[in-house]
Order: C-alpha cells, then structure tokens, then sequence
C-alpha cells in the first residue's frame, strides 16, 4: 500500500547545488545512462524530474531525441542554460502532458521519491513509455549524501509500486550512493 500524504518532499535546493562536481561524481550519469539504454533500441527519452538536465545532457550525448519534464520552473530555465539541444516542458510526473506511447524510455532520476503519488508517477511513466522505464533511487540506508531516511523508498516498495504500474522488473543495479531499476513498459518481450 502507498504511504500518503508525500507532499514537502520535492525538491527545495537550488540549480547550482545540482549541477555540483561532487554531486555528479555521486550520481555516475555516463553508467546510469549507459545502464539504462544497455541491449534496448532507445531512440527517445523522456527524463521525468529532470532539473537542471544532467542526465538529459548525457542521454542527449548518445544520439537520442530527449526531452526533459519538470515542475520546478527555475530549474527548467537552468536546464535550458545548460542544454539548449533539448526541449524541456514543465510537468508533473503524476500527470505527465505526453500522448501514450511517446517515448522508448522513460527516465525518473532521483524523483520518484519526492512525488505525492509515486504509483502514479510511474503509472505515468508506462503509459508514455514504449520499450521501458528507468529508475534511480537512492539506497534505502542513512548517508551523508542525499535525503534524510524518511524520504527514501525501500527496494521492496518500488518494486511492488512498479508491478502495481503494470511494469516487469528486468534488473536491478547497486551502484556506491544509487539503486537503479530498469523495468519493461510493455510486458517481457519488449525488453
């Protein structure tokens, strides 16, 4: 069952707390896209809470048609400053404003947690997804990096809200301050 109510846990920093050398160090962009496109043909992405497009630059740097989505108006103007090549549209992951079927790939990069809906959020992703949707969450464990423990969804918790979704679980990756699922939008055979 989804614990409600989330609200307050959207992201309150600033841009330039994002796009921190050490913070990308943390998050491993190059791995985490390279893991999420790994053995699918990937064409378009769709990056779901994208903020100052980090990891909309470097899906964009592999040849995809990317568009980032993301509440924080700021944040989408200092994602447009960064990366001019990609269209960014502001948006909710709970209510995403994209036709079903959009995109091959679905990215949620450090956001579901902070969704009032994370259900929805990734009943979202699906329907917009052809191919599949990716999560990176942060480990569900006390570091020094990242969001208090409260705010953090445990491995167990988003694998059952992505079945609840609809989504087939295809791998999950530990990486050093990360969890990244790749999970089937549309059932194994489109993996």
């Amino acid at each position: 069952m989804e614990k409600r109510p989330r609200q307050g846990h959207r992201f309150q920093g600033d841009a330039a707390r994002l796009r921190a050398p050490e913070r990308i160090a943390i998050l491993q962009p190059e791995r985490v896209v390279a893991e999420s496109m790994k053995g699918a043909p990937i064409s378009t992405v769709l990056d779901v809470g994208t903020g100052t497009g980090l990891f909309a630059e470097v899906f964009s740097k592999t040849g995809a048609d990317v568009t980032g989505v993301d509440v924080s108006t700021d944040l989408l103007a200092a994602a447009r400053e960064h990366v001019p090549a990609v269209t960014f549209i502001e948006g909710a992951a709970e209510g995403l404003p994209f036709d079903d079927g959009s995109f091959d790939l679905v990215f949620l990069g450090h956001v579901l947690h902070e969704t009032d809906s994370p259900l929805r959020a990734l009943e979202e992703a699906r329907r917009v997804s052809r191919v599949r949707v990716a999560v990176l969450e942060w480990p569900y464990r006390t570091e020094d990096v990242g969001p208090p423990l409260e705010h953090r969804l445990k491995p167990e918790e988003i694998t059952d809200l992505a079945r609840r979704a609809g989504l087939s679980r295809i791998e999950k990756l530990e990486l050093s301050h990360a969890d990244l699922y790749v999970f089937a939008s549309r059932g194994p055979s489109h993996a």
